[in-house]
């Protein structure tokens, strides 16, 4: 079965890339070095039914910051927030090696390009940090996050039994 497998997707970081282009009335942040628990908590909202309707689940708040800020790859100038007149539109958080754990956009701003937008403020990011690519893991029955992947230049280099 698809769900029994997840696709390990790249970009290569080699050539031009678009500059990111944010819904009206949306603004990129970084997570503040000491975040406030509201702004946590607000991300972790916005995460938890991404991670469920892309088939997998997420653990409760405390075990997730604590396993987020504990883990080596963990750097807060990597986790992006989409942040607007309601709070948090969307996030993509990001490890050092280049690799985006989790790309999750509210239902209230999804089909705007928010998605697209985060991805390429995280390419952006790792382009200045010399990255000669991105990688990201999805599920291989997760369609519509697949196309997304594509549309941005991403290509399948691995798959995986989930």
């Amino acid at each position: 079965m698809a769900g029994d497998f997840v696709l390990r997707m790249r970009r290569d970081l080699d050539g031009a890339l678009e500059r990111p282009r944010w819904p009206d009335g949306v603004v990129l942040q970084t997570l503040p070095v000491k975040p406030e628990k509201a702004l946590l908590k607000a991300a972790h909202a916005v995460l938890t039914p991404n991670y469920w309707e892309g088939g997998g689940g997420a653990p409760i708040f405390p075990r997730w910051w604590k396993a987020l800020r504990h883990d080596e790859e963990f750097d807060p100038a990597l986790f992006f927030l989409a942040m607007d007149s309601e709070g948090v539109a969307g996030l993509a958080q990001c490890w050092t090696s280049a690799f985006v754990k989790d790309l999750a956009v509210a239902p209230r701003l999804r089909r705007k390009g928010l998605g697209r937008a985060l991805m390429f403020a995280a390419f952006e990011a790792f382009t200045q940090r010399g990255a000669a690519h991105v990688d990201l893991k999805v599920r291989e029955d997760n369609v519509p996050a697949i196309a997304l992947y594509k549309s941005l230049g991403m290509r399948t280099i691995e798959r995986i039994p989930a």
